[in-house]
């Protein structure tokens, strides 16, 4: 019973988070749909990025560990992981800036 106020706190945080995500503020017209898909891009690409640096983590220790252990293909995996990564990263990190454009060119 010791863990049940944190249980709680954590049900109540989570309440919340939906709550301001779920109201977003519209305009007088609904949706701007430029800026809807610059915040669009954006999400994508921070997802993308996140994505991809946790990606390149794992190859990174599955070539460490491929490495320690003799196992070569584990550390070639390993290495086509980083790059997999790497690749999501970039990618992402395209995404954002273009969500950052279409949100300047749309002021």
């Amino acid at each position: 019973m010791k863990g049940l106020p944190w249980i709680l706190a954590g049900i109540g945080v989570g309440f919340v988070l939906a709550y301001v995500t779920l109201s977003e503020p519209q305009t007088e017209t609904g949706w701007d749909s430029a800026e809807n898909a610059a915040d669009r891009a954006w999400g994508w690409g921070s997802k993308a990025r996140l994505s991809g640096a946790g990606r390149n983590t794992a190859g990174r220790f599955k070539e460490g560990i491929g490495r320690v252990l003799g196992d070569n293909d584990l550390a070639d995996e390993g290495v086509a992981d980083q790059f997999v990564g790497t690749v999501k990263s970039e990618a992402g990190a395209l995404a954002q800036a273009v969500g950052e454009t279409i949100h300047n060119l749309n002021r």
